[in-house]
């Protein structure tokens, strides 16, 4: 009795139109289970900064759309709070991850001694991105280990 209600709801709704809102799927974004270097926690949940394009810190996130799953990074200025630097792809490779902080490096000409704050991802942590934060003279930092609150500004920007 119960799967002819449930088809006949379901016939219902598509010829209304309607569907039902389904729980956001979760997804993996941050692999911290690697042996690539990580960096001191230089930020120490120091989020008030006083002045622009001293720190800047980075999250990434998922937007599930028709197509598929597509990635965003972020590059915040903890100064104006302002998303500075972004980039969007559908894989999580380092490039799109560097692409962020490079449109915000060429946007905003941070001088030398920039602090660069993230999680311990393995985009972050990779040699490519070390090499493009020494490239520029950016002092790298990262959370401590499973701690969410050491980027709590990054990650409460994907907040609905």
């Amino acid at each position: 009795m119960w799967n002819l209600k449930s088809r006949r709801i379901g016939r219902l709704m598509r010829d209304a139109g309607l569907m039902c809102k389904t729980k956001r799927r979760f997804k993996v974004t941050t692999d911290s289970k690697h042996d690539l270097p990580i960096a001191p926690n230089h930020l120490d949940r120091q989020f008030t900064v006083d002045q622009a394009n001293r720190v800047y810190a980075g999250d990434i996130t998922y937007i599930h759309t028709q197509e598929g799953w597509l990635y965003l990074a972020v590059v915040i200025d903890l100064f104006s709070r302002q998303i500075v630097g972004w980039s969007m792809a559908e894989h999580m490779k380092t490039q799109w991850v560097n692409d962020a902080l490079l449109m915000a490096i060429w946007k905003h000409k941070p001088s030398k001694g920039l602090l660069w704050h993230s999680d311990r991802g393995s985009q972050y942590a990779s040699e490519s991105h070390r090499a493009l934060l020494k490239q520029h003279g950016i002092r790298q930092s990262m959370s401590r280990k499973g701690n969410c609150w050491d980027n709590a500004v990054s990650e409460s920007s994907f907040t609905p």
